[in-house]
């Protein structure tokens, strides 16, 4: 197995760079942040995005804690990729992550000054400072279940050697985690309210909310919605279509996840 080291301080851009270094190179998988990365698909870890503190944030990624390293390990044993990618701020960052992983030491170690020009690491470093933007190189939908309400926008990656056309290899997603965050966000019951019932009455059928409940829990909510109907409108179907509109919109509009969205008919207008 051979490791490969990319290795640069917070807020340089290794992240969005991962996919290009581990295209480049032949690269199965990548280890960032306490994520286990194939095909830009997440197969086991937790990310250090996820937490709330940046203390918290820096054990996470070093796989301080012995579950979460056993975890990525036993997916490596299962995988036997014959090459790895692991994303570092430093050196001995790099080394406290393949201790833990009980991985070789690196073959060749990347700089992301070798990469990336002065100017594009400044851009990045601004991101990160100014507006507590951060990469991970996995398509937003396969962060949702990790990052349910977290400020998340996916961002297309496409790579051109010289002399080839342009194309795309993957996904990465842009967001904000918890400790980088000025302040805090919070989404009231009532903005909940308000977005169920006008896209409810959006809908062919519905004529009327009567009354909307709902259970907000910790990352996401539970909504009950009593509605009339228009008498004539086959209702399985109206439902369906109710459920599917207002989770769509409220998870797009909050971020919030929505475990369920029950649908209650009240009445028929004729």
């Amino acid at each position: 197995m051979e490791v490969y080291a990319l290795v640069g301080s917070s807020g340089t851009g290794k992240s969005h760079r991962a996919m290009t270094v581990a295209y480049e190179n032949g690269i199965e998988v990548v280890i960032d942040d306490g994520l286990l990365i194939k095909d830009g698909c997440k197969l086991a870890g937790k990310s250090a995005k996820r937490e709330a503190t940046t203390f918290a944030a820096v054990k996470r990624a070093i796989f301080y804690d012995p579950e979460h390293a056993k975890e990525i390990k036993e997916c490596l044993a299962k995988l036997k990729p014959t090459k790895i990618l692991v994303l570092g701020t430093s050196l001995h960052m790099i080394e406290h992550i393949t201790a833990a992983l009980e991985l070789p030491e690196p073959m060749r170690v990347i700089k992301i000054e070798d990469i990336a020009t002065e100017r594009e690491i400044k851009m990045a470093r601004e991101l990160r400072t100014s507006h507590g933007m951060h990469v991970i190189p996995v398509p937003t939908i396969e962060l949702k279940a990790d990052f349910p309400g977290y400020l998340v926008d996916p961002l297309k990656y496409f790579f051109k050697k010289k002399n080839e056309p342009r194309q795309q290899i993957g996904e990465k997603s842009i967001l904000r985690p918890k400790f980088s965050l000025i302040g805090k966000l919070l989404i009231s019951e009532y903005v909940i309210v308000q977005i169920a019932t006008y896209f409810a009455v959006q809908i062919p059928g519905i004529t009327r909310v009567n009354r909307v409940v709902v259970n907000m829990k910790e990352e996401g909510v539970t909504i009950r919605l009593e509605v009339t109907a228009r008498y004539n409108t086959f209702l399985p179907d109206l439902a369906k279509k109710v459920q599917a509109d207002v989770q769509q919109h409220i998870e797009y509009l909050t971020g919030l996840i929505v475990y369920g969205v029950h649908v209650f008919f009240k009445s028929l207008d004729y």
